[in-house]
């Protein structure tokens, strides 16, 4: 680099205006090339050096871009004076860093001195302590092994105490369980002795394992001696327990813990349990047809809320308040006998549990029919039979799910109390149709629904509502409501056919789809009615077709071209051409087209007097839509025919002067 700098020094000159950089300018480079020229390729060395650092790719190498960063940290100016004196600089800049590492490298080497000073310390010192511990161990050699001899007997001695320890607390009480047992004979049942029984019974098991050893003897006199505090204790507790249940009379009782606990223990024996379970719910029983009656006929604490036989004027909320006390009463009866049987894991409990609930709320089946019975058999009318009906089964649903054994009294009580209603309920929509067609009543002036129409579709609107508004399970309500429109709607259609026999096409017509919209109508605002409106829809269409034939015949028969349609349909080719036909001539054909031309300026005036009689406006717009139609293609039929040249009409243009698009377009 030194050799090579008093070459590039006047290169360097002549390249400062240019700016600083380490691109050469062209003029420079020009230069060289032309002096390189004039000798051997090659021969002048700037200009093998500029082009070489020209044709240098400097984001390829990497290690020189590393370099020009470390450059560009001191060399902050390009100057003569910075350039001359880089090589030292950066020999200064070297020296430097080394310096520092021989510094750091000399605290590191002292450090390390020391080090090894303290570790030699410590060796020394460990040797000192093996030598003396050594020494030691040498003196006391006879003294240790007489201390070992005697602590293995005392260890010999120490195994068998706390061998026979371990027996007798292994498979005998202690003075104080003794006394626990004892004590329960003519005082309450506490926690401890469930411990204690717990612990005689494990005694009782845990003797078996002598049974197979040398001490037969032993385990035999122990297994007689725990069996019989066993039943002694089983004996003591089933009559404690009992006495507990047949004090819980209260309509709301506290279960304790330490009977749940008995319970529990009891399972050991299933006769005392059965037996236990069975006062517990003969004590429940009594105290909720007792709490049922004090419902019905004195009300609550302080007569709030008030008796349930104060409503019995309103049938719906008086079944529906008995129903609800006794959902309550299950409920709190099944909590009261969870929290007895707790502690009870075993597979049958709740088949138990379920027995017992029925057991308990059988009683109040009888009270419950009664008054029941009494509502439905009043009859209070459709409505209020059918949400009856439903109120029964969502309870019946609802009470099932707390009860669980389906042959449960309460249940079957409900169901049959919900059959009856339904029964019944069915029997009155049975007899409001059966009066729709004893007196069929004649249809209205204005062609609209006759007064028994319009009231049974209120009642059944009645029906369907309160039938949307119940909790019943989905697949019962669908069937219930398919039973309900076929026992109403079928009646009410034979009635309105039977109404409309004796009148007109049209006025039939007009007649059934204000009827069937009505009844449309009403379906429309509730759930699984889709087949029914379809069945609806289609006889609507069916009339509704009527009324377009009619009202296309009425326009045509009053602008004369009814019958000039019915000679164009009739006539055939081979006959002589439609302008010899009577009635068939140009000036005939013009004077109906004069009445047509009336139409066509005020189409709404040739409309049949039943089509305002309509109720829905959609279909009125479309009869006359379709209509209008029918018109448009009977005209382009006689403009076909009159058009033919074969039909020997001359100048037709003349005769019918408005195209079929023109009429189409006017009376659309």
């Amino acid at each position: 680099m030194a050799a090579t700098a008093p070459e590039e020094q006047p290169q360097q000159r002549a390249a400062q205006p240019a700016g600083p950089g380490l691109a050469a300018p062209s003029s420079l480079v020009g230069t060289a090339s032309s002096q390189g020229s004039s000798g051997a390729p090659g021969a002048n060395p700037l200009s093998r050096k500029l082009r070489k650092v020209l044709e240098t790719r400097l984001e390829a190498d990497k290690e020189m871009l590393e370099a020009l960063k470390a450059l560009s940290a001191f060399f902050v100016e390009n100057s003569l004076r910075t350039r001359r004196n880089l090589r030292g600089d950066i020999e200064h800049r070297s020296l430097a860093i080394n310096e520092e590492f021989v510094y750091i490298f000399k605290q590191v080497k002292e450090e390390l001195e020391r080090i090894n000073e303290d570790v030699q310390f410590m060796s020394n010192c460990c040797q000192d302590m093996t030598d003396h511990l050594k020494a030691t161990k040498e003196q006391t050699q006879d003294l240790i092994v007489k201390t070992t001899k005697l602590q293995a007997e005392s260890q010999r001695l120490e195994l068998k105490a706390q061998t026979a320890d371990a027996f007798l607390a292994e498979f005998q009480l202690s003075p104080e369980e003794m006394n626990v047992l004892r004590s329960a004979r003519d005082g309450p049942i506490s926690e401890d002795f469930f411990k204690v029984l717990g612990r005689v019974k494990q005694i009782h098991n845990d003797v078996k394992i002598l049974l197979r050893t040398s001490q037969q003897r032993t385990g035999l006199e122990i297994m007689e001696q725990m069996a019989l505090l066993q039943e002694t204790s089983y004996e003591q507790l089933y009559r404690w327990a009992q006495g507990e249940c047949r004090a819980l009379t209260q309509e709301s009782c506290d279960i304790s813990s330490v009977l749940a606990q008995a319970m529990e223990a009891l399972q050991d024996r299933p006769v005392l349990y059965k037996y236990t379970l069975d006062e517990f719910g003969t004590a429940r029983r009594s105290a909720v047809v007792r709490g049922f009656i004090d419902a019905l006929t004195r009300g609550g604490p302080g007569g709030t809320p008030r008796p349930i036989e104060m409503h019995s004027h309103d049938p719906l909320r008086y079944v529906g308040d008995m129903l609800a006390w006794l959902h309550q009463a299950a409920a709190s009866e099944k909590e009261h006998l969870e929290a007895l049987l707790k502690h009870i894991t075993t597979e049958g409990v709740e088949e138990n549990m379920q027995e017992v609930i029925g057991h308990i709320t059988e009683g109040v089946c009888r009270p419950l029919k009664v008054r029941i019975e009494q509502v439905i058999v009043a009859e209070p009318g459709a409505v209020l039979l059918y949400k009856i009906s439903n109120l029964l089964k969502f309870y019946h649903h609802t009470i099932s799910n707390i009860v669980g054994n389906s042959a449960a009294m309460l249940l079957t009580t409900i169901e049959e109390m919900h059959l009856l209603s339904k029964k019944i309920f069915f029997n009155s929509l049975s007899l409001h149709a059966s009066k729709l067609m004893d007196k069929v009543e004649l249809p209205p002036a204005d062609l609209g629904p006759s007064s028994a129409l319009n009231q049974t579709l209120v009642l059944l609107r009645e029906v369907l509502a309160s039938h949307d508004s119940c909790v019943i399970p989905l697949d019962t309500r669908q069937a219930d409501f398919v039973q309900v429109l076929s026992c109403v709607l079928d009646p009410l259609l034979q009635m309105c056919t039977v109404s409309a026999s004796n009148l007109g096409s049209a006025d039939m017509a007009t007649f059934m789809v204000n009827s069937l919209h009505m009844m449309k109508t009403t379906l429309a605002l509730f759930e699984f009615t889709d087949k029914r409106l379809e069945m609806l829809q289609y006889q609507i269409e069916a009339h509704l077709d009527t009324l377009i034939n009619e009202q296309a015949a009425y326009v045509l028969t009053r602008v004369g071209l009814s019958s000039i349609y019915n000679i164009v349909q009739q006539h055939k080719p081979e006959q002589s051409p439609l302008a010899n036909v009577p009635s068939m001539d140009a000036m005939s054909l013009k004077a109906a087209m004069v009445q047509f031309d009336r139409y066509l300026s005020a189409p709404d005036g040739l409309l049949m007097p039943q089509i305002n009689f309509l109720l829905s406006t959609t279909l009125k717009q479309q009869i006359i839509k379709l209509s209008t139609e029918l018109v448009c293609k009977v005209y382009s039929e006689v403009y076909s025919a009159v058009m033919n040249p074969d039909n020997g009409y001359k100048d037709p243009e003349t005769i019918l002067h408005r195209s079929p698009h023109q009429v189409q377009a006017l009376l659309s």
